[in-house]
């Protein structure tokens, strides 16, 4: 039966354009498609309409990726650390090393989070709330502006009490994980030691004083959160429930019918959906803002050394080093570590410099390395001014073995390679053997490949330090500085240790920095620091026999050894 004005239904024109032997040939899906013709136009748009709604799930996906992969460059971490880099050693002893790890992990992390949780529920609860009221106020005008009044005060007025109550305790959380993380650091760090004194009872007491504390602050924080949960869902209520009846009133006077009302109060109930993150980001926010402090306080601190905008070039071959008048202040008002020290080491020169604890032995090695600056005087290297000079350049020509020097959880290969990652087996095995390593490297079972432990606790002191000595060699400076080479060691590792670093060294520029006196007869000078002053200069045999403090001090160390 044909429809009113002539129209043919879906199966008429089946049965008109196909006769009975055809129908029967064809399919029953293919003549069920046939059948839906007529609403093609009707298919089509719920087709596009599904295709838009699967593609913004996956463009949704995708943005959601690229704002966490962009969160965890801002700011980056590994830039983070080259500032640390930088500022080591000098321009970190403000800081305690269990803190800066914290500053570097927990509070780096707090700061990427600003940007997936803080600044993005905000703007599109902004965008969504600023929809959700024009498109109330279209069907209803006091609707919308009943709407709009409660997601200001659920989308604003609620975070921002959140935000305030939790402040004083996202900026005491960051400080207290600091703390927490520097006592830990040290309990790890010393925790032979403390076992060997018997104070671990001590220090775990020590470390559970701020649990309590971080417990304490962490209920605020929940406190705050859970405030702000409450006072949204309420404004959210009490909004709904003023447009309701709003709605049923102006229904009731013809002003709407039934199906405006249910958009508008389905429009209202969705639209507080987009602010029920708000308090939590608002929260979010503010621990981003104490922490990106915390980060902002090691970026700011000032540079020890400062490059030159257009450094020299380093001299290439043998180097010569003078020191005129050099004077080096830690803090602009503090006393002088050095005083007007000179020092002239040309190359090959052999020159060890002693004295007592807090002498300034060690604040030399520092300027000559570039790890701080002079207040006055000055150093050259070749006739040039040492500050003329990048000071990575700088190290690679003017090389050094510290005191205490790190040796990394890894292979005696990985801790070698440092030095020289391109260094042939051949150019290994060399640095090895002058530092009289090779034949106990090769004894061992795995050999190049065994593992040293955590600073090197599977080694005796002697092995760690030879390693770094070998490692030191494997660099290949020009200049070579040893600080306390032989610290930590019993008398007949230390002379034989001292022995092998002389002959390893010879034709090289030495620099030895030693409050030990035994092989000092075999160095071309030994100058004699106290207070941050030269007390004396000359040869051994000169200043043994000199009545001042190298001769005390001889004397004092064979009256040890005997």
């Amino acid at each position: 039966m044909a429809r009113a004005g002539g129209q043919q239904s879906p199966l008429e024109v089946l049965r008109t354009e196909a006769p009975a032997a055809s129908r029967r040939a064809r399919g029953p899906l293919l003549r069920l498609l046939l059948l839906a013709r007529p609403m093609r136009s009707q298919l089509l748009f719920a087709v596009l309409a599904g295709a838009v709604a699967t593609g913004s799930g996956v463009a949704l996906l995708a943005v959601s990726g690229f704002l966490l992969a962009r969160a965890s460059q801002h700011p980056n971490i590994v830039a983070i650390f080259r500032r640390l880099e930088r500022l080591a050693p000098a321009g970190l002893a403000a800081f305690r090393s269990g803190d800066l790890l914290a500053r570097l992990i927990s509070d780096v992390d707090a700061t990427q989070d600003l940007f997936v949780r803080g600044l993005a529920p905000p703007l599109t609860a902004a965008l969504v709330g600023t929809a959700a009221t024009l498109a109330a106020a279209a069907l209803l005008v006091p609707a919308g502006l009943v709407l709009c009044a409660g997601l200001l005060l659920a989308g604003l007025a609620v975070p921002l009490l959140a935000a305030a109550t939790a402040r004083r305790s996202a900026l005491r959380s960051a400080e207290a994980r600091g703390r927490l993380g520097a006592v830990l650091t040290d309990m790890l760090t010393g925790a032979a030691d403390l076992r060997v004194f018997g104070a671990t009872s001590t220090a775990l007491a020590g470390g559970s004083q701020l649990d309590p504390e971080l417990t304490r602050l962490a209920r605020r924080s929940a406190t705050a959160a859970d405030l702000g949960a409450g006072l949204t869902s309420a404004a959210a209520g009490g909004a709904l429930w003023a447009v309701l009846l709003l709605g049923v009133a102006a229904t009731g006077a013809g002003v709407l019918t039934r199906v405006p009302l249910a958009v508008i109060t389905l429009t209202a109930l969705a639209a507080f959906e987009a602010v029920t993150s708000l308090p939590a980001a608002a929260i979010q926010i503010g621990q981003a803002r104490s922490s990106a402090a915390r980060v902002a306080a090691v970026l700011d601190t000032q540079d020890p050394v400062r490059d030159p905008a257009e450094p020299d070039p380093m001299p290439c071959g043998p180097l010569h080093i003078s020191v005129h008048g050099a004077c080096v202040r830690y803090e602009p008002a503090g006393p002088l570590a050095l005083a007007g020290v000179d020092l002239d080491l040309p190359p090959g020169r052999r020159i060890a410099v002693v004295g007592p604890t807090g002498a300034g032995k060690s604040t030399l090695a520092a300027v000559l390395l570039r790890f701080c600056d002079l207040a006055a005087g000055s150093v050259t290297v070749n006739g040039r001014p040492l500050s003329s000079f990048e000071a990575d350049a700088v190290r690679r020509r003017i090389g050094g073995c510290p005191q205490d020097p790190h040796i990394f959880d890894t292979t005696i290969r990985a801790n070698l390679l440092l030095a020289r990652p391109t260094a042939t087996d051949e150019e290994l095995a060399n640095a090895a053997d002058r530092a009289r390593l090779r034949d106990w490297i090769e004894s061992l079972p795995q050999g190049w490949e065994t593992r040293v432990g955590s600073h090197g606790t599977h080694l005796s002191g002697g092995q760690r330090q030879r390693l770094a000595f070998a490692r030191a060699l494997l660099a290949d400076p020009a200049v070579l500085i040893l600080d306390e080479p032989t610290a930590h060691l019993d008398p007949e590792s230390r002379r034989a240790l001292m022995a092998d670093l002389l002959a390893a060294t010879a034709g090289r520029g030495i620099l030895l920095i030693t409050h030990e006196l035994e092989g000092l007869d075999r160095l071309d000078e030994i100058v004699v620091l106290a207070h941050g002053r030269v007390a004396e200069r000359g040869t051994h045999a000169d200043l043994v026999t000199s009545g001042g403090v190298y001769q005390r001090m001889w004397e004092a160390g064979e009256r040890g050894r005997s």
